[in-house]
């Protein structure tokens, strides 16, 4: 028990400090960072469908094609409005339904459904990062890169986890979600919430780019579609019969399990920023 919690606890460090320096390094090091784990959690993604009889998602076309989501978005964040950048990943996507024609699978709609889903669900969530990271006015043609929208979803998530467990520990008996998640309390999600609210008013304290009343509504919306998120990942996990979606972080399980939250927060703080920007207008 020792070992395992000093595994968790060193494997969580690194990963921790990767990602902050990645993110803070600059464009470049994001780019790099999120592309690899683009194409790592749709491979682990792959998989782990691949397991189920009759099913033959087609991972390298899928990795290559969430890779290029990325990249296409990175590209418009930095130069605005060149959408021709997206016509070779319309092939790839082209090339995963007619590819089938010709491989005498005995499932193709499998295939093709989780190809699918592993664009939807993972390729996308994870290139709207770059719509975050990247701002630009009316009268400026090239982006410049904030790291901190990015980064703010993922102390989101840290904080309400931590709170959440905290929370749920000390005073949780009203099960959330108990056919999916058991350990989950309402008193774990209320105690994860306003610890998050705690560290939307100190982000706004130091970045003042969003106004602290925006600022709690973004950490209040990646909680509530980052627990959405959890559960997400938790159904399809309890569906496949796995208790962890791989093993690439000791300790921690894999790609799928460290950023079940990440995949339903980053769409919806796009959304929740793009609402905001249309009302105060």
């Amino acid at each position: 028990m020792k070992s395992n919690f000093l595994q968790r606890a060193i494997t969580g460090v690194i990963f921790v400090a990767v990602l902050v320096g990645c993110i803070l390094g600059g464009p470049i090091s994001f780019t790099i960072l999120f592309a690899l784990i683009s194409a790592l959690t749709i491979n682990e993604f792959g998989n782990i469908v691949n397991r189920m009889e009759h099913t033959r998602m087609n991972k390298p076309i899928s990795i290559l094609a969430g890779l290029f989501l990325f990249l296409c978005f990175g590209y418009i964040g930095v130069v605005p409005g060149a959408n021709e950048i997206f016509i070779p990943y319309l092939f790839l996507i082209l090339y995963l339904f007619i590819s089938e024609l010709y491989k005498k699978q005995p499932n193709p709609l499998n295939n093709w459904a989780y190809a699918m889903m592993s664009q939807i669900y993972i390729a996308l969530s994870f290139a709207l990062l770059n719509v975050l990271a990247y701002h630009s006015s009316a009268t400026e043609s090239v982006s410049q890169y904030n790291p901190i929208l990015p980064l703010s979803i993922f102390i989101f998530n840290w904080v309400n986890d931590t709170g959440a467990y905290c929370t749920g520990m000390l005073f949780g008996k009203h099960r959330l979600f108990e056919r999916i998640s058991p350990k989950k309390s309402w008193e774990g999600s209320i105690g994860g919430a306003v610890f998050s609210i705690i560290a939307a008013i100190v982000l706004s304290h130091f970045f003042t780019f969003l106004s602290t009343g925006v600022w709690i509504g973004l950490g209040l919306t990646v909680v509530v579609f980052g627990t959405w998120g959890d559960l997400t990942e938790s159904l399809m996990k309890r569906t496949l019969g796995i208790k962890d979606s791989g093993n690439i972080l000791p300790g921690h399980g894999g790609m799928l399990d460290r950023f079940d939250s990440t995949l339903m927060a980053v769409p919806a703080a796009v959304v929740y920023l793009y609402l905001v920007g249309l009302i105060l207008a």
